[in-house]
């Protein structure tokens, strides 16, 4: 099983408990804003830190690019979604409308940076 760093972990789970309720955010998003700040980790490396070390941050606001929660956590996913009232597609399955509810590190901020 890879070894992951315990400093690449902390800012997984740290990025991943900034994400609001209400709001949801991708793999894709939390990993290349880790990979600007240490240069290393993708989407496949922040989903093993979820699925190893995620159990106490709000997992289900961390989605796939589709929006989709995968796997066994779908069902527990989709009745917190609704719980927290977060944008979700009229498909079946529903998932997450990342256009409404997707969020982005920095809109936390008190004095966002420029876009």
């Amino acid at each position: 099983m890879r070894e992951l760093d315990e400093d690449y972990v902390e800012a997984v789970l740290d990025l991943v408990s900034r994400i609001p309720p209400g709001r949801a955010s991708t793999y894709g998003v939390i990993a290349e804003t880790i990979r600007v700040a240490t240069g290393r980790g993708g989407p496949r490396v922040v989903g093993m830190v979820m699925s190893r070390y995620g159990g106490d941050t709000p997992w289900w606001r961390l989605v796939n690019a589709r929006g989709e929660m995968a796997g066994h956590k779908a069902g527990e996913a989709l009745a917190r979604w609704r719980e927290e009232g977060i944008a979700l597609t009229a498909c079946d399955p529903p998932r997450v409308d990342l256009y409404r509810a997707g969020w982005e590190p920095g809109e936390d901020l008190e004095d966002p940076p420029c876009r």
